[in-house]
């Protein structure tokens, strides 16, 4: 799962026991793609960037 994911297998775990929680919304979008998620269940966050305007990217230092 986490290969499909992008998150690692023990935050995987972390999550699925309730000891973190997703609150990033690049990893909900990395999680929720590689689970294949429809996008009608997702919202626009899935959506091609054709269709959807672009998240700003956010300079990383």
């Amino acid at each position: 799962m986490a290969l499909l994911t992008g998150l690692s297998q023990p935050f995987l775990s972390m999550l699925e026991s309730g000891r973190r929680r997703l609150t990033n919304i690049d990893r909900i979008i990395v999680l929720l793609d590689g689970l294949d998620v429809p996008a009608d269940l997702t919202g626009p966050m899935l959506l091609p960037s054709r269709v959807a305007p672009a998240l700003p990217l956010q300079a990383v230092s």
